[in-house]
């Protein structure tokens, strides 16, 4: 920016639109009544849309599944996953790393034929169109995040942090969850918003094992753009970008830059 601020300033522009563009496009069709080429700006402001979206039982009643769904399976994995990557971290145990890779062998395969084969194994057991059966997929898919991140933080801690609580007397339980949880706690937050994310906007799970009974909100935004109704998936995509904003401001404290650096390796 001090040896070339007109090219510096240009880029910083470009990047700043092209992250934030599409958002506020979205945001502004969600509150738009009448919005025509070539004007600027909406022409009209209210929420008419909002009323015919919330009012439909075919798009509240996805809303409610996938969140529920992105919740449980979040939940699931993360109460799986982190004391797994706890034993990683900490553990010395033949096929440890073989283990580990295996996960990024999972995510490696794509989705869909991943999908598709665990499709045909539920529908023998039953699984296929069930609430359960697409939570166990979408927990499959929080695990790459839920696995790799906390173990680096878990790798992280200084061990004489937690020496030095031993040498005070505590109890192995006191030192992990006052001296070990603590260090971790960001990094684990952001495996958890990640996984949520992640999960809340997987397309193919709730198509090879959701339909036609369990909807999700990215099939139902899927159905809405083919309509071409701009506003109805513009309120929708707002609605599915609100709880994960209000999740990124809960965690905002433990999301620290070190922490999350730390929890990557960095």
């Amino acid at each position: 920016m001090r040896r070339f601020p007109l090219g510096g300033l240009t880029l910083l522009t470009a990047m700043v639109l092209a992250m934030l563009g599409p958002v506020v496009t979205v945001v502004l069709w969600a509150f738009a009544v009448k919005w025509r080429y070539p004007q600027i700006l909406p022409t009209e402001w209210g929420l008419k849309f909002w009323a015919e979206v919330l009012s439909r039982q075919t798009i509240t009643g996805p809303v409610l599944t996938s969140l529920a769904l992105a919740s449980v399976a979040t939940t699931a994995a993360a109460l799986i996953c982190w004391p797994a990557a706890f034993a990683f971290a900490r553990l010395r145990f033949p096929g440890r790393q073989l283990l580990l890779f295996s996960f990024i062998a999972a995510q490696a395969v794509p989705k869909f034929a991943l999908f598709l084969s665990i499709a045909v194994i539920f529908l023998q057991l039953g699984l296929v169109g069930t609430f359960p059966g697409v939570a166990l997929v979408q927990g499959l898919s929080a695990m790459l995040v839920m696995i790799w991140i906390p173990t680096a933080a878990f790798r992280a801690i200084p061990p004489a942090l937690e020496e030095a609580a031993f040498d005070l007397g505590a109890s192995r339980l006191r030192v992990f969850l006052a001296v070990t949880l603590p260090q971790a706690m960001p990094a684990l937050a952001a495996s958890y918003v990640l996984a949520f994310v992640a999960v809340l906007f997987e397309v193919d799970s709730g198509l090879l094992i959701g339909a036609p009974k369990v909807t999700t909100m990215p099939l139902t935004l899927m159905t809405l753009s083919a309509q071409v109704v701009v506003q109805d998936a513009a309120v929708l995509c707002v609605m599915i970008w609100l709880p994960c904003f209000v999740l990124l401001l809960l965690t905002r404290r433990f999301m620290t830059s070190r922490g999350i650096a730390e929890g990557l390796g960095a």
